[in-house]
């Protein structure tokens, strides 16, 4: 267990991504502070940080599976996902290809703030249970990271990240400045 924390859990590749995950959290939580073009524009120039920073997670395997756990309660999921809803408005939906499911040429509706709130549990959980400081936590916060980045938080952030992309240059923003104010 030692030899995996220390090779491993404690890696700068895993250290860093903690650091970029918990701003995107502290960012996410305080969403009421920001204009939808200050959120869009720090979503488009953070999740590339953060894709690359979950691109060099460490494949570890838990020791102890049972001790994995879930922190954000479904009302903080709610609250946050309102929030970022409300100052999407209109432009919360998006449509996108699923790769994982993709059968002829079925698309799918999205929403930004779904997605968001669903990275930030992903992340938000991750920063709470690899700071317990246990070595079964630490561990089992860097597998399920790895696990949730393949299968939930990395395509939902390539999602998030097309989509600000569109809205940031293809919106004009002027016309809606004096909403923001």
């Amino acid at each position: 267990m030692t030899d995996q924390r220390d090779q491993g859990t404690h890696k700068k590749q895993v250290v860093e991504l903690l650091t970029v995950a918990n701003e995107y959290c502290m960012f996410i939580e305080k969403a009421y502070d920001y204009s939808q073009k200050d959120i869009l524009e720090y979503v488009h120039r953070m999740a590339p940080l953060l894709y690359l920073k979950g691109s060099l997670i460490p494949e570890l395997e838990a020791e102890n599976p049972e001790a994995y756990e879930r922190y954000i309660t479904e009302e903080v999921w709610e609250n946050i996902f309102n929030e970022l809803r409300n100052i999407f408005g209109k432009e919360d939906e998006f449509w996108f290809i699923d790769e994982a499911t993709f059968q002829g040429e079925e698309i799918t509706k999205g929403s930004m703030a779904e997605s968001m709130t669903d990275i930030y549990q992903d992340l938000k959980d991750f920063v709470f249970l690899y700071s317990k400081n246990t070595a079964d936590a630490i561990i089992n916060s860097v597998v399920e990271c790895r696990q949730l980045y393949k299968s939930n938080w990395g395509p939902k952030l390539l999602r998030v990240q097309k989509n600000a992309h569109y809205l940031l240059y293809h919106q004009d923003f002027d016309e809606y400045a004096d909403l923001d104010e």
